[in-house]
């Protein structure tokens, strides 16, 4: 029904962007514990889409729970549009010069002007490799806006081929974690704006999406192995 699936984006949409918004601020404490009030200033750059997907989920949980409806089939329908947003939404990356890596001289390496860039966001490395042309300054980095855009395209290929043979609900979400949580993985380890974990040196992002690759692949797994099983005792 997609009216069940509109009233459900009109309150993820609200709780996603708070969620993303919260995720960031807790993980860069650092910037705004002496103006707080920035916190609420979302123009100033701070969403994380991990904190946004975090909130579409718990929203889901409720939202399910009210409407007594299947919280996995409604998320198996949803993680295919939200990995499509996610393939759009990387080009915001791209206009807005961010969330880029580290240096590179690679075929696929992007210079951007420097004077386009947030400076938190540009690391020593960066500097040291930095480019002038015509008076002009350039930094040269990882186009991780564009691997990961053209990652989670493959991802969304291989979930619309897959999602006429699912096995259960809750397999395309699994799918969607499993198949996301790999490509961000390692994408996040090249970036230059990361969001560490509480002084540890750990990338708060990095860290979640292995985990999120370990419990859903394990849980794909058992309930193939739990499937199987469950056949071979029919056929018995």
């Amino acid at each position: 029904d997609p009216e069940l699936y509109l009233d459900f984006a009109l309150y993820a949409i609200i709780f996603s962007i708070i969620g993303a918004r919260l995720y960031y601020v807790i993980f860069d404490w650092e910037l705004y514990k002496d103006n707080p009030i920035e916190i609420f200033n979302l123009r100033g750059g701070g969403l994380a889409i991990y904190g946004g997907i975090i909130g579409a989920v718990l929203t889901l949980i409720v939202f399910t729970k009210v409407r007594k409806v299947s919280f996995f089939s409604m998320a198996d329908t949803g993680c295919i549009g939200l990995i499509t947003g996610q393939i759009i939404g990387r080009w915001g990356n791209f206009f807005n010069c961010e969330a880029f890596g580290g240096y590179t001289d690679s075929l696929l390496a992007m210079r951007l002007k420097m004077s386009l860039v947030n400076p938190s966001m540009i690391s020593q490395e960066l500097l040291d490799h930095r480019i002038v042309e015509n008076g002009v300054e350039y930094i040269q980095v990882h186009a991780t806006f564009l691997y990961e855009s053209m990652w989670n395209l493959g991802v969304l290929i291989f979930m619309l081929w897959f999602r006429k043979r699912k096995k259960f609900d809750g397999e395309m979400l699994l799918i969607y974690l499993l198949g996301y949580g790999l490509g961000r993985s390692w994408i996040e380890g090249l970036r230059t704006d990361q969001l560490i974990f509480f002084g540890t040196g750990i990338p708060v992002s990095q860290a979640l999406s292995m985990l999120l690759v370990l419990i859903s692949g394990t849980v794909l797994v058992y309930k193939h192995k739990q499937l199987k099983k469950a056949k071979k005792g029919d056929v018995g």
